[in-house]
Formats: C-alpha cells, structure tokens, sequence
C-alpha cells in the first residue's frame, strides 16, 4: 500500500491499545509475587514459570506469529491474538492452582506473539512511506509506557483488589480492542501466502525458544547447569537447521538474503546491543532505586517515570520523528544512543541521591525516542511490505532476546562485583557502565552500516 488509509491514525490508536495490553503483562507480574506465594502455595519454582511460561512462549512464537499474519491475513491474525489473550487472561484471573496459571500465561504468550507481530506490520501497511517514521515513532512509546507502567498499574491493582484482578483487567480491553479491529483495520496478506513454511515455523519456534530458556535459567541455575548447557545446545543446532533450511526452500519464512543488505544488518546489529544494554541496565536500575535509594515498590516504579514520559511526549508530538528526518537515519540513532549511554552513566555514578538518576533517565528517554523508532523503521523498510509481518517478527525477536541477555550477562556483572567484595551500590554501577559501553557500541555498529547502505544506495529486496 503506497497512500495512507483515511481512518490510519484511529486504526493506529487501535492497534496500540491492544499492543499495551500485551507489554504491560511482561512486567505486571512481578508485583504479584508475594500474593502468589501466599493465596497459592507457590514454590520457587512455579513463580518462576509464572513469568517464564509468557516470555518463552511470545520469543518462541514472534517469527512464526509473523509470518502467519503475512500468509493468512493480518487483520484475521490481530483479532485472533487478541482472542487468544482474552481467554488466556481470563483463565488466569480465575486460576486456583499454579498449574492452571502457568498454562493460562503460556496461552496468553500465544496471543501476545500474534499481536505484537501484526500491530506493527499493519502500521506499516496503513500508512504512507513519509509518514511511517512518525507512526513508529508513536509504537515505539506505546512500546516504552507498556514498560514502564506495568508495576505501577499492578502495585494499584494489588492496593484495591485481589491478584487475579491484574489479568482481569485486560478482558475489557481486549473485547473493545477486538471490536474496533473488526471494524476498522483493512486486511492484508502475502499473496504467495499459500505456500506456508511448516518446517521452518517449527525450527524457529523450538530454537528461539530454547535459547531464550538458556539465557533466562543461566543466573539461576548457573550458566555450566546441565539445564542451561542442554537448552543452548538445542538451540544451537535447530537454529542452524533452520538457517540450512531456509537457504534452501523456493518460499522461505525468513529470506537469508536480508541480512545481505547493510540497512538491515545495521538496524538488527544495534537493536539487539540497544535492548541488551537497556533491558538489563533498567534491571539494574530497579534494584538501584529500592536497595541502595530504599525507596518501595511503588514508589521505584513512580521514580522511573521520567524516562517513559520522556518517550511519550517526543513520539506523540512529532518532535522526535522530525528529528530524524532532519538528521537522517544514522545520525539519528548514533546521537540517539549516545544520549542513551550518557545517562546510564549518569545513573551509574549518582550515588545516593536521585538528581543523578532523574537527569539519566531523561537522556536515555530521549535517545530512545530517536533511535528505537529509527531502528525499528530501517528493519521494516528494508523488508518487502509483503513480508511485513515477519519483518515485525524479526524486530520482536531481537528485542527479547537482548533484553534477556541484558538482564542475564548485566546481573552476572552484579553478582561478580559482589562476590569480590565490593557494596552493592559499586556493583550496579558497574552493571550500568557496561550496559553503557553496550549501547554505545550498538549505536557505532548501527550508524556506520545505515551510513554505508545509503552510500551504496542499495535497492530495496523484492
């Protein structure tokens, strides 16, 4: 589609609200916690597939999830997401055992793979080319918000009701996010999507899966545990099939000749050291504001706002997506994560007042605006519009398998530090600066090889 569809910015509106639904559900969880131990008897190990029963199943499934919405039609896998949501939701409000909840938050990463796949592909597909930059831009704080207001709408929830209202409250979301879907959003679908790729939907789901597994099970069970080694080895070998297979199928899910274009490359290369160097210097931070600022829960979460508020007001406004029109793409993200990685060395060197902490988390809102947003573009407009949804598949992949390793290689670094001898305090700070060097690091890979794709000029894969 080359114009804009008259209703995009309401039909944008839409599929945002069914994208928050999913994003606050990554994070709302944890609150619950204490009251899941209590009023369901739950080990240790079951709060732990509580959380990861979602995740595992969303990373396993974002590829596939994609390249259904590409061969079956976008809209039909939107509205089948958001079905799939609501059921697993309301199943998980109602659970009375542990059992019965993990199953529900692994029904609910189903639906959530789907929707988060087909939000962005359909706003690739409703909005014109001049106007997608400034349409991601708006995803990506929806993306950003969903983060940040997860422990804030849980810990209010939690306040006023019991734990199971924090999955309730998707229901009617999702039933008014499902109408306006059905009556607004235009549908739209590869038209070589007869020839699905089974073989390498099922590759890809088991490989993904397997290495998220690895890196999420690693600071738990220890990164030489039989579990971890066992999981990455699995992972390691499917997903090597699947790159045979793919190379070598007339119609595959995910055309190996993407990553021979620089734009692409470029964007992939700095979205996984962006969301490693984010997902687990904002772990960090979480930790930071509570034991070392001893501030509550709640209260932590307020504290972080700085950040999203940032992301929202830049995106919604236009202003960040006019930066970066004005820049140009590499200029964007480079600038974008440098700021990022100034203000997690902000953080990092704070101490015990916030004053640090709210100026950093103002710069890295602000690098996120430009940079997410351009990243995210230079992904979707380096892929076919026909395969937009695996285009989004790819994105989402990326996002949670950085943010992962974050999470894991950054708490590493903490529990090093303190095994050394060092407080608390030095340990995250630590933890923040290599997050920093991370970031920092992507935004140098990503922009020199955005800058040498449009130097080369190169054309766009059909």
């Amino acid at each position: 589609m080359t114009t804009s569809h008259p209703r995009r910015w309401l039909i944008l509106a839409v599929i945002c609200l069914a994208q928050l639904t999913v994003l606050l559900d990554n994070t709302i969880l944890n609150v619950a916690i204490p009251s899941l131990t209590r009023e369901l008897d739950a080990s240790t190990a079951d709060i732990q597939w509580m959380i990861n029963a979602y995740s595992l199943v969303q990373s396993g499934l974002l590829l596939t999830a994609g390249s259904a919405a590409d061969g079956y039609g976008r809209k039909k896998m939107l509205a089948t997401g958001l079905a799939l949501f609501g059921a697993g939701s309301a199943v998980a409000g109602f659970a009375t055992t542990s059992a019965q909840l993990i199953a529900a938050r692994a029904g609910m990463g189903v639906g959530g793979a789907l929707l988060l796949t087909t939000t962005l592909a359909v706003a690739m597909q409703i909005f014109a080319p001049e106007e997608q930059p400034r349409a991601i831009g708006i995803w990506a704080a929806v993306n950003a918000l969903g983060f940040a207001t997860g422990p804030l709408v849980g810990g209010f929830m939690l306040d006023h009701f019991r734990w199971g209202a924090i999955f309730l409250i998707n229901l009617p979301v999702a039933a008014l996010a499902l109408v306006a879907v059905l009556a607004l959003v235009p549908e739209s679908r590869n038209p070589q999507g007869d020839r699905p790729d089974l073989l390498g939907a099922l590759l890809s789901t088991i490989g993904m899966a397997s290495l998220v597994l690895a890196i999420i099970s690693g600071p738990t069970h220890g990164w030489t545990s039989a579990r971890v080694l066992v999981s990455a080895a699995v992972a390691a070998v499917v997903l090597t099939l699947f790159a045979r297979w793919e190379s070598r199928i007339p119609y595959p899910m995910l055309d190996l000749a993407f990553f021979r274009d620089r734009r692409f490359t470029g964007a992939v290369g700095g979205a996984v050291l962006i969301t490693f160097g984010m997902g687990g210097a904002l772990f960090l931070l979480t930790q930071h504001l509570q034991s070392v600022l001893g501030y509550g829960p709640l209260e932590a979460g307020l504290r972080t706002a700085p950040l999203a508020l940032t992301v929202v007001v830049l995106n919604f406004s236009g202003l960040a997506a006019k930066a970066t029109v004005r820049l140009g793409a590499p200029p964007a993200v480079l600038a974008g994560m440098v700021l990022m990685a100034v203000g997690l060395v902000s953080i990092a060197f704070s101490g015990e007042g916030y004053g640090g902490v709210a100026a950093g988390l103002v710069l890295i809102g602000v690098g996120c605006a430009v940079a997410n947003p351009a990243m995210a573009h230079a992904v979707m407009s380096a892929i076919p519009p026909e395969k937009a949804g695996v285009g989004a598949g790819v994105n989402g992949t990326l996002a949670e398998f950085g943010n992962g390793l974050g999470v894991a290689v950054l708490g590493a670094v903490l529990s090093s530090s303190l095994t050394s001898g060092k407080s608390l305090s030095d340990g995250l700070g630590a933890g923040l600066l290599v997050g920093a060097v991370a970031v920092l690091g992507g935004g140098l890979v990503a922009a020199g090889l955005l800058r040498r794709a449009d130097k080369e000029k190169q054309p766009a894969l059909m």
